[in-house]
């Protein structure tokens, strides 16, 4: 007979339930989660070795938790999973406010209901999907949003004098008696308010308008937080740190592959575009470094961090930006190019706090530096180091193809072109073709054009050519020729 069928508090009895706290849930069931090698934390990646690990750690211990760590950086995430480390079901007292515990109730209205009806108390169950309660931390939160409050509304309609305790509305906290509980962004919190969670992290008394409730509250906290030292907006009041077990902080991803994983995984793309736009594995990694190579600007404010969600509405601008090429055209499908990068710098400006002299710059300006440097460090896990200093009679992989600008007057690719026009424009360049056939030779046809874009913008970056933006599309020069000719 399953649990759920269970009706009254005698049923209950006769099945042999028994209590358990809700931290003692997490902490058996990660146990066995553990031991059968079950996955415990599903889409979270890059945090195998780091974070989990200290995760479980603090579960085991039954600690209540702070996350800390900049934005973007799953700490909500890993938050709402731990409710997968709860029992299925949980039962509660019928019409109990605070999810009263059957065996174990603590609030006057279900002590005096089952003191009325005894066995016959009826019971509820109470799904882990609902055992997740959160509020985001903002200045204009009160001791009565999250504790509660004297209710006269209450009062009048029981008709009972304010020295009565059920005229008491019960706050957030109360209320997730026996849920996971999370405050997002604790330091935001004004510091009286952090000071109202002292009790209930460690003793469990609540206090409100002068009733001293004794509650034994059954909750695990998760708090989540901006590293202190990074933000004006407020901080952690020592004493409330103090009640907290475990701090535990979290990252960004150390590798492109990890981060390409996360972006695949969270992206909100159409199902059309999936179909009808094809992205080179290079773009994807382009993409991902762009995220890098923000954490690394000095025109970005690396105490803000730059969120994993950058690379994420990245890519899908980034499909958006070939999916209206594609239309325009009226072509079927498409594959993304390099000019298709333009397409996301909206999305860049959005998700980076510039410093003084990035804001000197502009934030369109940083975004396309951005872009440009990713390309940079990129370059040579596919071809050739372009070292800066070069001797000049030294001969170069790349000498062809840069007479080959030299000899012409300029090489335009324009970014509105059909994919047979795009193609054939970059196949009148036989150098390209050589290039990669020598140094990636493993690359399909289908990757081959995107790589000959990237070998073009690569050498602008390393000054072997130069590159001119036009209305649409781009223009590429050899860097002194066109000087020394008075093109």
């Amino acid at each position: 007979m399953e649990y759920t069928q269970l009706k009254t508090l005698g049923d209950l009895k006769s099945a042999g339930y028994t209590y358990k706290t809700i931290k003692d849930e997490l902490r058996d069931n990660l146990s066995h989660k553990i031991k059968n090698n079950e996955t415990v934390f599903e889409g979270v990646y890059g945090y195998e070795h780091t974070v989990i690990p200290e995760l479980q750690r603090a579960i085991l211990s039954k600690h209540n938790i702070n996350l800390l760590g900049l934005r973007g950086q799953a700490k909500t995430r890993l938050a709402r999973q731990m409710t997968n480390l709860l029992d299925e079901y949980v039962p509660v007292v019928a019409g109990s406010e605070i999810n009263d515990d059957p065996l174990q109730p603590i609030s006057r209205f279900a002590k005096e209901l089952i003191a009325d009806k005894g066995d016959d108390t009826p019971i509820t169950w109470m799904h882990r999907e609902e055992r997740f309660s959160e509020k985001l931390a903002t200045p204009d939160v009160t001791v009565a949003d999250i504790i509660g409050d004297v209710d006269p509304i209450k009062a009048a309609n029981l008709k009972l004098s304010y020295a009565d305790d059920r005229v008491i509305h019960y706050g957030m906290i109360p209320r997730a008696n026996r849920c996971i509980f999370v405050i997002n962004e604790l330091p935001d919190l004004q510091a009286r308010i952090q000071v109202a969670l002292f009790n209930i992290l460690q003793e469990g008394d609540v206090q409100i308008r002068g009733f001293k409730l004794r509650f034994n509250l059954d909750m695990q906290f998760v708090f989540t937080a901006n590293p202190e030292d990074y933000t004006n907006r407020g901080s952690i009041i020592t004493p409330l740190k103090d009640r907290i077990g475990s701090q535990i902080l979290t990252h960004y991803p150390d590798t492109i592959e990890i981060a390409k994983k996360i972006t695949k995984q969270e992206v909100q793309s159409d199902a059309r575009q999936k179909e009808t736009i094809y992205v080179p594995e290079l773009a994807f990694e382009l993409l991902e470094q762009i995220g890098f190579e923000a954490r690394e600007s000095e025109y970005v404010d690396a105490k803000s961090g730059v969120s994993a969600r950058m690379s994420i509405t990245a890519y899908e601008n980034l499909l958006s930006a070939a999916e209206l090429r594609m239309l325009t055209s009226g072509e079927s499908q498409t594959s993304v190019r390099l000019s298709d990068f333009m397409g996301i710098i909206p999305a860049i400006n959005g998700k980076i706090e510039l410093v003084y002299e990035g804001e000197q710059e502009g934030s369109a300006s940083v975004a396309q530096l951005l872009i440009h440097r990713a390309v940079q460090t990129l370059f040579s896990n596919y071809f050739p180091k372009i070292e800066k200093l070069e001797h000049k009679d030294k001969a170069s992989p790349y000498d062809k193809l840069v007479d080959w600008f030299y000899d012409g007057t300029g090489f335009e690719l324009p970014s509105d072109l059909l994919t047979p026009e795009y193609e054939q424009l970059l196949d009148m360049v036989p150098p390209l073709q050589q290039l990669i056939s020598e140094f990636q030779p493993e690359i399909s046809k289908k990757d081959s054009y995107f790589l000959k874009e990237f070998l073009l913008w690569g050498l602008v970056e390393f000054k072997k050519l130069s590159k001119l933006q036009m209305e649409k599309g781009f223009e590429f020069k050899d860097t002194f020729g066109s000087y020394i000719r008075g093109i």
